[in-house]
């Protein structure tokens, strides 16, 4: 049986040697002056070396210790050794299986098919109001009433639309995790009738009814000639007013009557080709107005 002193006084030689305390726990001291503790075994049929850790960390007594939880595995036919790789591979799990650390990985796999704009709300969305509550947690333990809880705090701002848009995303992050093997179930699916509706409110808009009202005014209309060709061309086009306000000369060839939205001012993140109506616009808009381009 080794003491305390005993260990603490080995020191090291030429080669590696063992101090052993026996049933098959002993103290290799290497060259280098490195003492590790360590328990031979046989399983199935096989010998076996398990790692109990490096003196002084680990103490004579701490060792003893491991060393007979090891040996009650082994009555009970379970190898020490794949136990001990088995722990281990359950903590990286946990490590790198993490909520945030997958959503990131989806958010990186989608991000090709979406305009800087919309990648840029996904990502702020999911760093604000979900990677703070969940994003440590490990995604498979992840339950519906846990996301739920995060949601309500979302829905208590009155952001029914903003809960409803990160939910969408949750589901499919989750969707993401099951195919890539880091999950089993999906708990947004079950939140299905737990949020709140948004009550939809719709924009002010012309019945066809109106246009011909609308645009006897608007040809009387007197104000900034920009925005009376402004109003023109949406009806020409039907683009949104923020690709209207950001439209730049280098988009527009006048000569192909051709307006070309790159991917990047788009919120689908492709590009948009339109020329109907333009013509039109130039034939309406003034003899063919050009405002200036500096």
């Amino acid at each position: 049986m080794l003491t305390d002193i005993a260990v603490r006084q080995a020191k090291p030689k030429d080669k590696a040697y063992k101090l052993t305390d026996g049933r098959g726990l002993f103290l290799l001291v290497h060259p280098a002056g490195g003492k590790w503790w360590r328990y031979k075994y046989r399983f199935g049929g096989k010998e076996k070396s398990l790692a109990l850790g490096t003196y002084p960390d680990i103490t004579l007594a701490e060792a003893r210790d491991r060393h007979i939880q090891a040996r009650k595995m082994l009555s009970a036919g379970d190898d020490p050794m794949q136990a001990k790789q088995e722990a281990k591979r359950q903590v990286i799990e946990q490590t790198v299986n993490v909520f945030e650390a997958i959503a990131r990985e989806w958010y990186e796999n989608n991000l090709h098919t979406w305009s800087p704009k919309h990648a840029g709300n996904v990502i702020k969305r999911l760093e604000y109001d979900i990677f703070p509550k969940l994003g440590q947690r490990p995604i498979k333990d992840i339950k519906a009433p846990e996301l739920l809880t995060v949601l309500r705090l979302i829905e208590q701002r009155d952001a029914l639309d903003l809960c409803r848009t990160i939910a969408q995303y949750c589901t499919r992050i989750f969707a993401y995790a099951i195919a890539t093997g880091r999950a089993e179930n999906n708990p947004a699916l079950a939140l299905r009738g737990a949020l709140k509706t948004p009550v939809s409110t719709h924009h002010a808009h012309l019945k066809a009814s109106d246009l011909p009202e609308f645009l006897k005014k608007l040809e009387a209309y007197d104000g900034e000639l920009q925005t009376k060709l402004g109003l023109k061309l949406l009806l020409l086009t039907f683009v949104r007013t923020t690709e209207l306000r950001g439209a730049e000369w280098k988009e527009i060839d006048f000569d192909k009557a051709e307006w070309r939205i790159p991917a990047e001012r788009m919120d689908a993140g492709s590009e948009l080709i339109t020329g109907y109506g333009w013509k039109q616009w130039r034939r309406h808009s003034y003899c063919g107005y050009r405002p200036s381009r500096s």
